[in-house]
């Protein structure tokens, strides 16, 4: 059997930026994180009692999509951290009841993956352009460069993620019509994996700024600085390695305008540092990430970027 950790999904659900909060009877009632409707009268549930057999349960009134109208908490709580179920799944749960006796619900896992997992297939959805993207200021070359996708029945753009040498190894469906997203079934971890990485090993790249979102990835290459995308807050041993041993020599850091962004820089920083020339990038106050600053704030943001270290204290081997 296996239970949930309620200690790590409750600071999952405490650190993500609700809007409206309501906390009564056991419950967090809020905006639906899922879309940018005004939501007035807010339609998000979310049971956060730890004593109810129901705890992490979620349901939102108002979704357009039906696979997003319910759910369990591996699903919320992959979708506030950005990760595949599955990385949720092995993150949220103890496979032992005994070893935390105060956890009490059930949970099914995902499908096992194989050892040796098979690439994604990308061929159904590649497309020249993509207008949901091209509406959001991205170029298409752009879009072509980082071989992006659009799943017509789906309605959601599909952005690969890859190897060092391009193999499909997952892919992050993104909703067109509101901030749903999710990962292919049996994809590889992304807590392995940088978006973008491939071009940069492939094309020889000596200068990138590094983000969370792969649309704000796409919008400072439009903007002519490449760019890279860790896929959420969290930089990890296995991300540092990947720029470790990659081409670049000048990393910029642009974390979005919030405390999660402000931790993402602290460990890029501080993992990178004396492996590449680290520099910082302010994203205008008025704007959370890149895309929401646009273009030419990106490109003047990027070209603005200021020093954080003058000197190597460790060479590349």
């Amino acid at each position: 059997m296996n239970v949930i950790n309620h200690e790590l999904f409750l600071y999952a659900i405490e650190r993500y930026p609700w809007r409206n909060p309501l906390y009564a009877r056991g419950r967090l009632i809020a905006s639906s994180p899922f879309g940018s409707r005004a939501d007035n009268t807010p339609s998000f549930s979310l049971v956060i009692d730890t004593d109810s057999d129901a705890f992490g349960c979620w349901n939102d009134a108002g979704a357009v999509d039906p696979e997003w109208a319910r759910g369990s908490p591996v699903k919320i709580y992959a979708f506030l951290r950005n990760i595949t179920l599955r990385e949720a799944f092995e993150e949220l749960t103890v496979a032992n009841a005994d070893e935390r006796p105060t956890l009490r619900i059930r949970l099914n896992a995902p499908e096992p993956q194989a050892a040796i997992r098979k690439p994604i297939d990308m061929s159904p959805y590649i497309q020249r352009e993509i207008p949901y993207l091209t509406n959001r200021g991205i170029a298409p070359v752009i879009q072509r460069l980082y071989r992006c996708g659009y799943d017509v029945a789906k309605n959601a753009v599909v952005m690969p993620w890859t190897s060092p040498i391009g193999t499909f190894l997952n892919a992050k469906w993104r909703s067109t019509y509101g901030k749903q997203f999710w990962y292919a079934r049996g994809g590889a971890p992304v807590k392995s994996m940088i978006y973008g990485i491939d071009i940069a090993y492939r094309r020889n790249i000596k200068r990138a700024v590094i983000g969370e979102a792969e649309i704000d990835a796409m919008t400072a290459s439009t903007a002519g600085t490449f760019g890279l995308a860790v896929g959420g807050s969290e930089f990890t041993e296995e991300k540092a390695n990947l720029l470790r041993r990659s081409p670049i020599e000048e990393l910029l850091i642009a974390g979005d305008n919030d405390a999660a962004g402000e931790k993402l820089r602290w460990e890029i920083e501080k993992k990178m540092r004396g492996y590449v020339r680290l520099y910082n990038v302010e994203i205008p106050n008025s704007a959370k990430d890149f895309n929401a600053a646009g273009i030419a704030a990106t490109r003047e943001a990027c070209e603005a970027a200021k020093r954080i270290d003058a000197i190597r204290v460790r060479l590349c081997t």
